[in-house]
């Protein structure tokens, strides 16, 4: 008998292609996962509930996912700098105390704007200027603190209760619609086109990428890396601000617990678009994604009558698979490179 000795294939044959095929297909399933499960999840809510596709409903979940949303740009400025910014909550709330404080002495819309907005900023440049030139080691000391304080103040501000009274202009942003469709989502398009505009079409944006992806790198490439972190914040600052606009028209007053556990889903829908907390990652479209995941499953367990409780460990659950969905997608894009070397060589 003769034996047929095989014919060993070239480093870039058929098996290497097929492979680096593989892989190519199950990173780009890995990044376009978000926007999938989104799309899937809302499939089978208007499955089971018809209700859903409802437009009185979707203007419902328009207006609940419009604060999470702009927190969520605001935090992935700072995600994508390897920061966390868990002082947004408690600025939302302060920055609607503010604003109803300064409503019942003057009366003035533009003030109460300005005043709402600049508590906002206020808060972001505390958490920015004392990171960066306070050298903590992490923001999450910094933001832990000013989380700490800022809910401090707005209980303090207030006497603990609730501050009836707000503009006109104000409880329009907030809460008025036009037909089905609420104010506040106009209000997260422009913020969203903002920050895509910041991130992608000027220089700022590469800096904030390189910060993220390398801050020694880019401290020795002359970026300016402390304007750049001090900027984020102000801007996570300015997003919260927003976020506290947008509260205090729903609720036609300024409250000391608006925004309770508010951090936690911001940072929770930006991670679920695929940001990493290893920094230099993150997209606004993915953040909105993740945003309105949040939106689309508290929506639908309300529907379906679930107790609120299920609600956060069922966004508990995804926030896991989303980051196991990181670590994943990181394995990936190590072989795809490992991959690409080969079939060069």
């Amino acid at each position: 008998m003769v034996a047929v000795s095989e014919t060993p294939k070239a480093p870039g044959g058929s098996g290497v292609l097929d492979r680096y095929g593989l892989l190519q297909a199950g990173l780009w399933s890995l990044r376009a996962g978000p926007a999938l499960i989104l799309v899937l999840l809302i499939l089978i809510v208007a499955l089971t509930t018809p209700v859903f596709l409802t437009t009185r409903n979707l203007g419902n979940v328009f207006s609940q996912t419009s604060v999470i949303a702009v927190l969520a740009l605001g935090q992935l400025l700072v995600i994508v700098t390897r920061g966390i910014d868990l002082s947004v909550g408690a600025t939302v709330a302060l920055s609607g105390v503010v604003g109803a404080l300064v409503y019942e002495d003057t009366g003035s819309s533009v003030l109460v704007i300005a005043a709402i907005l600049g508590t906002g900023v206020a808060v972001g440049a505390v958490n920015g200027l004392v990171f960066v030139y306070g050298r903590v080691p992490h923001p999450f000391i910094v933001t832990l603190a000013t989380l700490s304080i800022v809910r401090g103040i707005s209980l303090w501000a207030s006497d603990g209760t609730l501050i009836s009274g707000m503009p006109p202009i104000v409880q329009t942003i907030g809460g008025g619609s036009i037909n089905w469709i609420p104010y506040s989502i106009f209000v997260v398009i422009g913020l969203a086109l903002a920050c895509f505009v910041l991130m992608t079409r000027m220089v700022w944006g590469r800096w904030l990428y390189a910060v993220g992806g390398n801050e020694e790198a880019a401290r020795r490439a002359s970026i300016p890396t402390r304007r750049v972190l001090v900027t984020v914040y102000v801007l996570s600052g300015l997003a919260a601000g927003v976020g506290g606009l947008i509260t205090a028209g729903l609720i036609d007053a300024g409250s000391p617990t608006a925004g309770d556990l508010a951090e936690l889903d911001s940072i929770a829908a930006v991670i679920i678009g695929g940001a990493a907390f290893a920094g230099g990652r993150g997209s606004v479209a993915n953040a909105l994604v993740g945003a309105f995941t949040i939106g689309v499953i508290r929506n639908a367990l309300n529907l379906h009558n679930v107790d609120a409780f299920y609600q956060l460990m069922a966004i508990g659950v995804v926030v896991l698979l989303a980051v196991e969905a990181d670590v994943l997608r990181r394995a990936i894009e190590g072989r795809v490179q490992i991959a690409q070397a080969v079939r060069q060589g």
